[in-house]
């Protein structure tokens, strides 16, 4: 079993996030879905250069990140050090409090103007597919993404296997939550009572901000209904993007890689 989750591990993730971007566009391509595209080629364009920043950005990332989890692991710091557990709790472990982690940092990043500011690219798009994934500002990747695996290493002392373990499991969590597919309501009131589905994370990117300030968790949606900002509407209800970015101007890449340093008003 732990030589079957190393070989996963040992894929670059990279390889992995192409490759379930190319199943899931090309499925939405051929299956009907959900919300209508008004300019799919300038939508993928925009996706495409993202998605190139997105990938370099996560090379230098990810070498500041190995370093500060191997620095952490060298000095023995964290609360694993000083229990005896099995790998497999562990990893079981690892992913939950990581996911609860992301929670809290994703939801601190709707309420810190400074912080929204670059995490509002993310919920400019109005027309969402899978390639929605990759739409987040270069120096929110840079800087908050990884910040949360690290603070939680500080604390755990989560080593690098347990931190890719949660890696493998919430990356096709975010591509199929992104993806502009039709998703069954059931799954919503069965696999939605604890996990994230496709539906529950699109009403996170509704316009309307009672929504928009719901539903952040990756993977557990559990945690949302715990600290009290689940939020249910249904799928056909749900009108995509910030109302300040629905000019056809604002949906162009350099003016959404600019837009963190413009004073836009919220509407």
């Amino acid at each position: 079993m732990m030589k079957a989750i190393e070989y996963l591990l040992s894929i670059d993730l990279n390889y992995i996030v192409i490759g379930l971007i190319a199943v899931f566009f090309t499925l939405e391509h051929l299956l009907s879905t959900q919300f209508s595209f008004t300019d799919r080629g300038k939508h993928f364009w925009n996706s495409f250069l993202f998605q190139i920043v997105f990938l370099i950005g996560n090379i230098f990332w990810a070498i500041a990140f190995v370093f500060c989890i191997e620095w952490l692991n060298q000095k023995e710091i964290g609360l694993f050090f000083l229990i005896e557990i099995p790998v497999w709790l562990k990893l079981i472990l690892g992913v939950m409090l990581l996911d609860l982690a992301t929670y809290w940092f994703h939801r601190i990043s709707h309420l810190v103007p400074l912080i929204w500011r670059f995490h509002r690219v993310h919920h400019s798009d109005t027309t969402m597919d899978s390639s929605s994934y990759f739409r987040s500002h270069p120096i929110e990747v840079l800087f908050w993404f990884g910040s949360a695996p690290i603070l939680m290493s500080a604390i755990f002392g989560f080593d690098l296997l347990t931190i890719g373990m949660y890696f493998l499991v919430a990356t096709p969590f975010l591509v199929i939550e992104h993806s502009n597919l039709r998703f069954p309501s059931w799954s919503d009131k069965t696999i939605g009572l604890v996990f994230t589905t496709p539906n529950l994370h699109k009403i996170h990117h509704d316009q309307d901000q009672y929504y928009t300030d719901s539903n952040f968790a990756d993977i557990f949606i559990l945690w949302d209904r715990i600290f009290g900002t689940f939020k249910y509407k249904p799928a056909e209800e749900v009108k995509l993007g910030l109302v300040e970015f629905d000019e056809p101007k604002k949906q162009t890449f350099w003016y959404l890689i600019r837009s963190p340093f413009i004073n836009i008003e919220k509407i």
